[in-house]
């Protein structure tokens, strides 16, 4: 399990250097990209070093857009992968307007690990160690696991069930405390979530 942390904690870091781009254009993305997996070509130009690192050494490859999740593919070391990426539709933080690095919330399947729709959030500042955070989705509050910067549920057992109510809600909120003290809310938009998810198992089956 430490193993996976640290992988997807590389893979999640690798993709916040350069996604910038990206991630902005799919938060822009028009509500009925959510519907289908359309115009990939306006999407899939984060930059060459970002996406190698990101996908340990192999370019990932934008596979389809829905709403503000792109779902992505590739295959480091003959090992193949899968994951969904969105930026947060808003960011708040207590005191307000400080700095940090983006957000992202990924999940990710490696069914070489025998990994299937892993959730995990890369928060954009280191957290406060023993700090609890929490993601909130379909009325339901799940306790996250913390390591630097990423965010996992703490109760593995939860996380079909989390998964499950990402698919149905609208949105997911996700709070944590920096290191510094400084209290964030994310908000992410769930509409294509759903579609990627059946997009990413279609490519990484079990």
């Amino acid at each position: 399990m430490w193993f996976r942390r640290a992988l997807t904690i590389l893979i999640i870091n690798g993709l916040a250097c350069g996604v910038t781009d990206l991630a902005l254009a799919q938060a822009v993305s028009s509500p009925k990209a959510a519907k289908a997996a359309s115009k990939p070509a306006a999407v899939a130009t984060a930059p060459k070093s970002a996406a190698t690192t990101a996908a340990g050494g192999v370019e990932p490859v934008l596979i389809g857009q829905f709403g503000t999740w792109g779902a992505y593919t590739a295959t480091p070391n003959g090992k193949k992968v899968c994951f969904a990426l969105a930026k947060p539709t808003s960011s708040k933080t207590n005191p307000p307007n400080r700095p940090r690095d983006p957000a992202y919330a990924f999940v990710s399947t490696r069914p070489s690990e025998k990994v299937f729709n892993e959730v995990s959030v890369m928060i954009g500042y280191a957290l406060k160690p023993g700090s609890e955070s929490t993601l909130e989705v379909g009325g339901g509050s799940y306790a996250m696991y913390t390591q630097g910067d990423g965010l996992w549920i703490k109760n593995a057992a939860e996380e079909e069930r989390l998964v499950e109510a990402m698919r149905r809600a609208p949105d997911a909120v996700v709070k944590g405390i920096s290191a510094k003290g400084t209290e964030t809310v994310d908000t992410f938009s769930l509409k294509g979530l759903s579609q990627a998810l059946d997009r990413i198992a279609q490519d990484c089956k079990h």
